[in-house]
């Protein structure tokens, strides 16, 4: 019998180790905390008035959010938990990832491997942006790379800091690259303007001991190669709605990186329950084989997706994806 803890079983799968039982379980973000417990998810809380508040007070609010983030993983067998912190406005622009962090281990000790935004390389422009970002490509883009470089520096800044405290275990690198049917910027451009600042910045964090998550949404296909090469842990989220095949991917590099998604979230939402049983049930069918790999939707579960059909992805999962004695 396997006797790993969840954050044991979560890195063997990043490492491609043999698994026993069941395949790690990881959402993104799981926002139905308040259908679920009857709380607000810590991303949507805001301390405004973090300043005026006491020791205790502060210790009060960092507890309850810590003990969310347990609650959930433990009640939906999460093998690690991505913090989200609220937010905390005022001088001074405080950090609270690394206090809920340091609460979370507190109270949980090793149970969960934990995680934290952690990206500093050029995602897909808002709305507001992008003719200005196009703009300065055009214009200015030895100054669009001097920028990307300022990015990648402050993040592995950061990432010292949180070296120095211990509580995490690695980044998710959440700027999305692409759309549904392409990426924003095309392949050549992709590798003058964010590949070489990736891969600097995923080799960083694993010096410092870090595991790197690279999620983006969307159509992948025709920078995949760019992504291996930054050399990250694991993909997520391999968005079946942006075209991508998790049986291609494994085929593809199944055995370079793990592999995190690919349940559909536009099925779970507005499919039938067949097809959100079938999208899990294939996810699992391809991710599964040789290992390396973390069930998951192709997105997050949130706000606005029925906690029931997220339940019953959990059910084809607890039903189907179990690895043997030997695999």
């Amino acid at each position: 019998m396997d006797k790993k803890t969840p954050r044991e079983r979560f890195i063997a799968a990043l490492k491609h180790r043999p698994l026993i039982g069941r395949v790690p379980h990881f959402e993104l973000v799981f926002f139905l905390t308040m259908e679920a417990f009857g709380k607000v998810h810590p991303s949507h809380r805001c301390f405004n008035q973090w300043d005026q508040m006491s020791d205790k007070e502060r210790e009060l609010h960092i507890r309850d959010v810590a003990e969310l983030y347990i609650q959930t993983a433990r009640y939906y067998e999460h093998s690690a938990i991505f913090i989200h912190p609220p937010r905390c406005e005022g001088h001074g622009g405080h950090d609270l990832v690394r206090p809920i962090a340091e609460k979370i281990r507190e109270i949980s000790g090793n149970e969960f491997f934990l995680t934290a935004h952690g990206d500093g390389t050029y995602g897909v422009p808002s709305g507001n942006t992008m003719m200005d970002f196009i703009g300065k490509i055009a214009d200015n883009p030895d100054g669009v790379k001097a920028e990307a470089d300022k990015m990648v520096d402050s993040s592995l800044s950061q990432g010292e800091k949180y070296r120095e405290h211990g509580a995490l275990d690695g980044f998710c690198l959440c700027s999305d690259y692409c759309f549904n049917d392409n990426p924003f910027l095309s392949p050549g451009m992709f590798d003058e303007y964010v590949t070489p600042y990736l891969k600097r910045l995923i080799a960083g964090y694993r010096e410092m001991g870090f595991y790197c998550i690279k999620h983006t949404d969307g159509n992948i296909m025709p920078i995949l190669d760019s992504l291996l090469e930054a050399n990250p842990h694991a993909l997520h989220s391999l968005d079946p709605q942006g075209g991508v095949d998790i049986a291609e991917v494994k085929r593809i590099c199944g055995d370079k990186v793990c592999l995190i998604g690919n349940v559909n979230c536009g099925l779970l939402q507005t499919g039938s329950e067949e097809e959100a049983i079938a999208s899990g049930r294939y996810a699992l069918e391809h991710g599964m084989p040789g290992g390396g790999y973390i069930f998951s939707t192709s997105n997050c579960v949130y706000t606005g997706l029925d906690l029931a059909r997220y339940e019953l992805m959990l059910d084809v999962w607890r039903r189907e994806g179990n690895y043997p004695e030997a695999h």
